[in-house]
């Protein structure tokens, strides 16, 4: 058994993959560490070319995918496979900084109530991924991102944007960019989400069992958010709404009347036909 296991899920992304390997490979490492690249059936031969450029790393190993069933399937191949006491789950669109993954490794063998850990995720131009520090999402404080409500009190704010970006804070939930997960806390992504929400859910089955899911701002990556998937914008759209509808049928509409439940699912729809209507103008 080694000490992490690394899975990166690609698909066509060859620079991507390679570039966030390589910002891995280039710094020594206080553990031991394997890295699982899942190939989501890719078409532009971007697995070949990956082999063939780390072909003299014997750290590095290639699940093949017969079909692209989604992020979160491609992750759980590399799960059942994986040997690590830890697994990070790491976006292929990412760059990895030299002290982050031995930081974060250090935290978690220090601390055995967290079941999983992120860090403080940088976009392309510097700023913060909101995403990479949450709450759950629920009625009140989507109502209050959606009309772009400030508000301090944590349960309505679900970018938990009144926190230091540099602290150390336990959270609800992480982004699937980069998830350091404890062997013991980690279960299988729910493959009904094909790529968004499928980090929200693992984070919510993690915390029910009774683990500690912690926001680490000492440390950073940087996310070229959304460069893994510029030519899908039509389906990341339907994804994204289709993946909210999933999260709150499967965690929140057994809390509220059917009255309610109907009004939501309306709501998520005409979002959702608003943002498709928007983006083929835009395009237009």
């Amino acid at each position: 058994m080694v000490d992490l296991s690394i899975i990166i899920v690609n698909y066509n992304t060859f620079i991507l993959t390679k570039n966030a390997i390589n910002s891995i490979l280039k710094y020594n490492h206080s553990f031991t560490y394997e890295i699982l690249i899942v190939d989501n059936c890719s078409s532009d031969n971007s697995i070949d070319n990956l082999k063939n450029y780390f072909k003299k790393e014997k750290a590095i190993h290639f699940i093949l995918s017969d079909e692209n069933k989604g992020f979160a399937a491609g992750n759980n191949l590399a799960i059942k496979k994986s040997k690590g006491r830890y697994i990070l789950l790491l976006n292929s669109d990412t760059v990895v900084f030299e002290n982050t993954l031995n930081v974060c490794f250090r935290y978690m063998e220090d601390n055995k109530d967290v079941g999983a850990l992120g860090c403080k995720v940088l976009l392309e131009d510097g700023k913060l991924d909101m995403a990479c520090k949450r709450s759950f999402p629920n009625l009140r404080n989507s109502f209050y991102k959606l009309l772009h409500i400030p508000t301090n009190n944590d349960k309505n704010n679900y970018n938990l944007d009144n926190l230091d970006d540099n602290g150390i804070y336990e959270i609800d939930c992480l982004t699937g960019a980069f998830m350091f997960i404890r062997r013991e806390a980690i279960q299988f992504l729910d493959e009904i989400f094909f790529m968004y929400g499928e980090d929200i859910d693992l984070c919510y089955r993690i915390k029910k069992e009774g683990w500690k899911i912690i926001y680490l701002g000492e440390v950073e990556i940087i996310h070229y958010k959304g460069s893994s998937s510029k030519k899908q914008r039509s389906k990341l759209i339907y994804e994204f709404y289709r993946a909210m509808y999933i999260y709150y049928r499967k965690h929140q509409a057994q809390n509220y009347s059917r009255i309610t439940n109907f009004v939501v699912y309306v709501g998520i729809a005409i979002l959702f036909l608003g943002k498709l209507l928007f983006n083929v103008f835009r395009k237009s």
